[in-house]
């Protein structure tokens, strides 16, 4: 099983343009089904079924693997990651309670590794988590509830790197310079949109209430 979804994991890698350097996973209920705060630490762990082998595919292909959790025990999240074998792969891990949305993580994550923020992709099952974060323009993936990462959710995260991508690296010419003492405000960047699954200017919603105010 983890050998198939290995291979699997690594077709998706290889069929996109565009890699993250870091690929940073919450931990429960998005690497492991379960709150490792209500767990011993003497207890055996289990993760979702196709996490051993994600995990494995991208240190293979060399991208960074990090944990960012807001967990009481960080004792023990360290004890599972040691016992489930994946504690080797992790390059960047910020595992410390916090009552905020994980933006004291990534500025720690950013710090310890000097990495972009426009670099990094992150999975996690809170809204809130993923609504703070892709704010510092890190490409952020929500979790469905119950099923933690599997391939289908890489290779959203993937796509949804790729097409961040797509809109904010531009070449120098296709920018000119603004006449002298113009005032140019910056083209906001793009948002993703959870309804047509794609990176947006302007959310859906506010396109038809937009839409709609025009015609009265």
């Amino acid at each position: 099983m983890e050998e198939h979804c290995k291979s699997e994991a690594l077709h998706i890698l290889t069929s996109f343009q565009h890699l993250p350097r870091l690929v940073v996973f919450d931990l429960d209920y998005t690497l492991w089904p379960f709150f490792c705060n209500m767990r011993c630490k003497c207890e055996v762990p289990i993760l979702y079924p196709q996490v051993k082998g994600i995990l494995c595919a991208l240190k293979e292909v060399g991208v960074g693997i990090g944990i960012a959790s807001r967990s009481p025990t960080p004792h023990i999240a360290d004890a599972y990651l040691w016992k489930l074998g994946i504690k080797s792969m992790v390059v960047a891990k910020e595992v410390f309670p916090s009552w905020s949305p994980k933006t004291e993580h990534f500025q720690r994550i950013h710090r310890g590794t000097g990495l972009l923020y426009n670099e990094m992709l992150f999975f996690d099952d809170e809204t809130r988590n993923i609504e703070a974060v892709s704010k510092m323009g890190v490409t952020s993936i929500l979790v469905t509830a119950g099923k933690g990462i599997d391939l289908k959710t890489l290779w959203q995260g993937l796509s949804a790197f790729n097409q961040y991508k797509r809109f904010s690296i531009k070449p120098q010419c296709a920018t000119p310079m603004p006449p002298r003492n113009q005032i140019v405000h910056p083209e906001p960047l793009p948002h993703w949109c959870c309804e047509c699954q794609n990176f947006l200017h302007m959310p859906c919603k506010f396109k038809r209430q937009l839409r709609h105010h025009q015609h009265i």
